[in-house]
């Protein structure tokens, strides 16, 4: 988690978009969607292999350790298929809080209840989305374009957090006393 902490630090602070940046949002999330399967196996694939704790939330390849075996993991491929689908209900609808709000709610809701999955893997889920489309999209998501997608994903993670808030997700404590 040490090499992209200056990266992820960015999200903690979200500011609202601006109509240029949703439309580059819009734009780019285009493109990227056209390769919807493949570019959520790569995110998801990268989000296990580089933070190797996350996959402890999944039980269905939580052992595998393999990137190729992960790619061709059918459970692996349905979970980045709806990543990919709540990702792009969000960018439909960057003229709609509520429905952003509602979305965000039910995916915060499921992963404290259900899944039991710690907040902060939301912060580096989005760092590793970020770094993913600008690796494999060079040519749509430029420093520009990125820097809105920081942004939104800064949105993301805020609601969230505050989603884990609202259904009383325990604070853990750092300190031993």
């Amino acid at each position: 988690m040490e090499r992209m902490q200056g990266e992820v630090d960015l999200l903690e602070q979200p500011s609202p978009l601006n109509d240029k940046e949703r439309l580059m949002i819009q734009d780019s999330w285009s493109k990227v969607y056209e390769h919807c399967d493949d570019a959520g196996v790569a995110i998801l694939v990268r989000l296990f292999v580089n933070f190797p704790s996350s996959k402890q939330f999944f039980s269905q390849f939580k052992q595998i350790e393999e990137p190729e075996e992960l790619e061709r993991s059918a459970q692996l491929r349905r979970h980045a298929r709806r990543v990919m689908n709540a990702i792009n209900t969000l960018v439909e609808n960057l003229d709609n809080p509520d429905t952003m709000a509602s979305v965000l709610q039910q995916v915060g809701k499921a992963h404290a209840l259900r899944h039991k999955v710690e907040p902060v893997y939301f912060k580096i889920l989005s760092g590793v989305i970020l770094e993913v489309l600008a690796e494999v999209f060079p040519e749509v998501v430029t420093a520009e374009v990125g820097a809105a997608w920081t942004k939104l994903l800064a949105t993301v993670y805020s609601r969230i957090k505050t989603v884990y808030e609202e259904v009383g997700w325990p604070k853990l404590s750092t300190s031993t006393g």
